[in-house]
């Protein structure tokens, strides 16, 4: 019997790890750094989650190049841009010669910002009181009284949970006698230098981070909308669009940059499903960008520019480098397209984004890359958060068909294959216990699979213009699961001559519906709306070794034999009841007395079927909850972000 089917320890894994993620924020600085961190400075964030080794956005700048000893200096932890916040940090003032001892003391100048430790001497080490965000922040510092010399005040800045810098170095500052110190509030600036100061991690240049100015001014002075949701937050997206009012004129950004796009688009609708919308596209040809008007159409999916006004948009800017396009357009605020008129002014619309891998000579192709819908119509002018559209069809789909093909499907056909003559005697509602249990299941998986496909078209609203057959292989599974029950409901009397033909029917349905619906499976993962992870493969991967072997660890034992040659005849009974060998009536004939009790190893049969089952359930939810929370390191990320405020 060629099922497959998964169910690997890595499933209970994932689910532990993310466990794991929620059981460290004690350990995680949540009030500060603890003295267990002096030497290293490195935070126990996640059980060991590294520092990055990007270039920061954070500087540490003291506002003297000069002090003397025993004098208060003030050291400014700032970002660039301004408006990157940092949750907490952790600083120290070393001596830049060996042996890159601990120097000076920090002043408790605000006590609701600053807690201050005890690392080789009394407050010499300055540390967060609690995670909320801040954006700048004065420290003061004495230094040592007997000391002359430079010293670098190297510092550990986290952005977020998992998103820290350790050993930032300032500036060199030279400490010098009182009377030769420089004057009060001077700053003489010289180049960042980059130390290395055992026993802790080599310090790294404070080179301020780039931040794309796309991003600037987001929700401030303009909208920003971009995929995959929440990138507009982390500077990140594959693709983003923003929107600002000058004078009379609403100003439109394009970004996109992921996968070496053919273009970036984004279009004005009012019921944020595709057609009859009025859409700009940037499009890069032979090195430079051109931006065109477009209009998609209702059915299948389709984008014109025939008959669409080119004069309702002016380009500002427009950029082509390393694979990434870019343009900045102004649109007018009334403007009519195909004999509709789009107000900005005083209609709300859904602002649909997409990039796409292929263009034609008049047109862009399907949205490859990715699409964004705008979850509610925006009035333009009002600066805010905009969240995409719900995807709780989307997931509701993937969370049925999981359940239905890698859950209960399997289960049940693992219970009619093997274990016909176990729980003999034993009767639920009437029927064996095999029976009644594979019945329940095979219909359980009939109804989520209704459901999965009845969710999905009410999504979609139509059928799939995806170039991948997973929606193929998925009506072909939901055929053939639709037709199982029906040819169950008239199958032939057991003593009938058509029965094994039946069985054979039956036996094959069943199991083409199987395998098709694991092969869909994988080929969602491959599908951009669904933004599941690429290692999502192995997990199914690990699902399907495992189900095979399970099948041959049952097959094997159905003909094991006592003493090197256990046959089903000198036993007196069969050790299984395997259905293959009950396609002929010959086959299927069997004694009362070999009805009257279970087969041999119905112990080890039993005890396979409860690690089956712990295994696969554990695989189900697990592979579940990565479908409702995808893109699942979004969403690992902001739990991470909740657990540190």
């Amino acid at each position: 019997m060629n099922n497959l089917d998964n169910g690997p320890a890595m499933i209970p894994l994932l689910c532990l790890a993310l466990v794991l993620s929620t059981l460290h924020p004690s350990t995680a600085l949540p009030n500060g750094a603890p003295t267990s961190v002096c030497h290293n400075m490195l935070p126990f964030h996640g059980g060991g989650i590294p520092p990055l080794t990007t270039k920061t956005p954070f500087l540490i700048t003291p506002q003297s190049s000069v002090i003397g000893s025993g004098q208060l200096l003030k050291i400014d932890i700032e970002s660039f841009p301004a408006n990157i916040v940092f949750k907490g940090y952790m600083i120290q003032a070393r001596a830049a010669d060996p042996p890159h001892n601990i120097v000076g003391r920090f002043e408790n100048s605000d006590a609701a910002a600053i807690k201050l430790i005890d690392c080789e001497a009394a407050h010499d080490t300055a540390t967060h009181t609690s995670t909320s965000p801040k954006q700048e922040l004065t420290l003061e510092w004495t230094a040592p009284d007997n000391f002359v010399g430079d010293v670098i005040f190297n510092a550990t800045i986290a952005q977020d949970y998992d998103k820290f810098w350790v050993g930032l170095p300032s500036e060199r500052v030279r400490v010098v006698a009182s009377s030769l110190s420089a004057t009060p509030g001077q700053t003489t600036r010289q180049p960042t230098t980059t130390t290395t100061v055992p026993p802790y991690r080599p310090a790294q240049t404070s080179a301020p981070m780039a931040i794309d100015s796309v991003y600037e001014g987001c929700g401030e002075s303009k909208v920003c909308f971009g995929f995959p949701e929440g990138c507009v937050e982390s500077y990140n997206c594959r693709a983003v669009t923003t929107v600002s009012v000058l004078g009379s004129s609403y100003v439109f950004e394009m970004k996109a940059g992921y996968n070496s796009p053919a273009y970036v688009a984004v279009g004005l609708s009012d019921d944020a499903k595709m057609g009859d919308d009025s859409v700009i596209e940037c499009v890069p040809e032979q090195g430079v960008v051109n931006a065109y008007a477009s209009w998609t159409a209702t059915g299948p999916y389709s984008a014109t520019r025939t008959g669409v006004p080119q004069n309702i948009f002016q380009v500002l800017e427009k950029s082509y480098n390393d694979g990434t396009i870019y343009c900045k357009l102004e649109r007018d605020a009334v403007s009519t397209v195909k004999g509709r008129q789009f107000d900005l002014v005083n209609e709300k619309f859904h602002l649909m984004l997409a990039a796409g891998a292929s263009v034609e000579s008049t047109n862009v192709n399907y949205h490859s890359i990715g699409r964004h819908v705008s979850g509610s119509p925006l009035s333009l002018a009002e600066v805010g958060r905009v969240q995409g559209s719900s995807k709780l069809l989307l997931r509701l789909h993937g969370a049925f068909m999981i359940t239905a093909w890698i859950g209960t499907a399997s289960l049940g056909i693992l219970i009619a294959r093997y274990f016909r003559q176990t729980w003999v005697g034993s009767q639920l509602c009437g029927k064996d216990q095999w029976f009644a249990w594979h019945r329940f299941l095979m219909v359980l998986t009939f109804i989520l699979t209704v459901a999965g496909i009845v969710v999905i078209f009410v999504e979609i609203g139509g059928w799939s213009q995806v170039r991948n057959p997973h929606a193929i292989l998925g009506i072909v599974t939901s055929v053939l699961c639709f037709l199982q029950p029906i040819g169950a409901f008239f199958r032939p009397h057991p003593g009938s001559s058509k029965r094994p033909i039946f069985n054979w029917v039956h036996w094959l349905g069943g199991n083409l519906a199987h395998v098709i619906a694991i092969v869909a499976i994988f080929f969602a993962v491959q599908l951009q709306k669904a933004e599941l992870p690429e290692w999502m493969d192995f997990i199914l991967v690990a699902f399907v070794a495992f189900h095979v072997f399970m099948h041959l660890l049952l097959s094997i034992f159905s003909w094991i034999q006592i003493g090197g040659c256990f046959s089903e005849r000198r036993s007196g009974q069969r050790v299984t009841s395997f259905p293959m060998a009950d396609m002929t009536p010959s086959r299927n004939s069997m004694s009362s007395s070999e009805r009257k009790q279970d087969a041999a190893f119905s112990g080890f049969r039993k005890s396979m079927l409860f690690l089956y089952i712990l295994i696969v359930l554990g695989l189900v939810i697990a592979l579940v909850v990565i479908v409702v929370l995808a893109p699942i390191e979004a969403a690992y990320n902001n739990i991470k972000e909740q657990i540190m405020n």
